[in-house]
């Protein structure tokens, strides 16, 4: 194959990509904050959790989160992309009151995973598909945080499912403030 050669002068071949969109910023809870998220979380999953028993925990939880990169990942892919005429990611999902089977509100990813190739690709996934990232920075335990939340050993990511339940309330509550207010009183 011969190879092209430049002629002298001109200006070198562009390899910028058009149409692209822009990644949101990313939202990244680290310390306090993350702690009190990470809380208020747990509480109303296992609020949620007392007022439908119906199901074992396992398959419950299966039908509110996707759990790990894979099944995160092959959510997002079934997802329509954005065609850019929606302003806002933020509570989307679940405004209308109307929860859509499969659709995420926020992904949840750990910041800590090593190889940093495993979730490489999310952010700009999620961007394509208008669902807001939050990213866990937990001193190399943000996996063993969210895999708490869930009841495993580590998860390095998890996709909250809008279903329109008090799970999606304080997660789009904590979106649009982009703070956690400690609801619960000190003794």
């Amino acid at each position: 194959m011969r190879s092209k050669k430049r002629i002298p002068g001109a200006p070198a071949p562009s390899l910028t990509i058009q149409n692209t969109l822009p990644l949101p910023p990313q939202l990244c809870f680290e310390g306090e904050t993350l702690a009190r998220f990470l809380k208020s979380v747990q509480r109303e999953i296992e609020s949620a959790r007392i007022v439908d028993e119906t199901l074992p925990l396992k398959i419950w939880i299966k039908q509110q989160f996707a759990v790990g990169v894979n099944e995160v990942t092959r959510g997002l892919e079934r997802m329509p992309p954005n065609r850019g005429d929606e302003k806002s990611p933020v509570g989307k999902n679940v405004d209308d009151g109307e929860a859509r089977c499969g659709y995420f509100q926020v992904i949840l990813v750990a910041s800590d995973c090593n190889p940093r190739t495993l979730t490489k690709h999310l952010p700009a996934l999620a961007a394509s598909r208008n669902v807001p990232l939050i990213s866990v920075r937990d001193r190399k335990e943000g996996s063993l945080r969210l895999g708490e939340l869930i009841k495993v050993k580590t998860a390095i990511a998890i996709g909250v499912k809008a279903k329109g339940n008090a799970i999606n309330q304080l997660i789009k509550e904590a979106l649009t403030n982009n703070k956690i207010n400690s609801t619960e009183e000190e003794a």
